[in-house]
């Protein structure tokens, strides 16, 4: 992710979305990218790579991502092609194993219920703007943290430590 602006047209999930219906178990082992993105949202939604490829906004409800800590579950997700994860609330690990592989994620109370599947939207990520371009609404999620936009931009904590550490040697 190199923009703190994000548009794109919105999939809706429900509330408790969890991780084994994200990425089944029996995936763990795959390594390959796109073998992942294969596997995205399987258990819940067989079309969602079809789906995806013109709506890249997962729009969730309470509790988005609870279940296992699978760090897998956000990544699937991610190379799917998803740009932005919006929902109410999140399970924390999710949240962070989100921004750990780079994948933005944003909470907005009541986004489940402003938000129809197909509307299109766009997402400004630093002030936690969402304006639905559909219905002409703007909505207010919790702004991402400059520290984590800055893990975003890199690509997720792996790059982003890399990125420090190169920048610390040659000082």
């Amino acid at each position: 992710m190199s923009k703190v602006s994000i548009q794109g047209r919105a999939l809706k999930y429900g509330d408790l979305v969890d991780t084994d219906v994200i990425l089944s178990g029996k995936h763990l082992g795959v390594t390959d990218p796109a073998e992942l993105a294969r596997h995205a949202m399987e258990g819940l939604d067989p079309s969602f790579p079809e789906k995806v490829k013109s709506s890249p906004i997962i729009v969730g409800g309470r509790n988005f991502g609870c279940g296992s800590s699978r760090e897998e579950a956000p990544r699937a997700l991610k190379y799917a092609r998803v740009t932005c994860i919006l929902a109410e609330f999140f399970a924390r690990i999710f949240y962070r194993n989100a921004i750990n592989v780079g994948l933005p994620i944003l909470e907005c109370r009541g986004i489940s219920r402003r938000v129809s599947e197909g509307d299109l939207l766009q997402i400004d990520l630093a002030k936690g703007q969402i304006r639905n371009i559909s219905k002409g609404e703007e909505y207010q999620a919790l702004p991402l943290p400059d520290f984590i936009l800055e893990i975003l931009r890199d690509g997720g904590l792996v790059e982003h430590v890399r990125r420090h550490r190169r920048s610390a040697r040659s000082v």
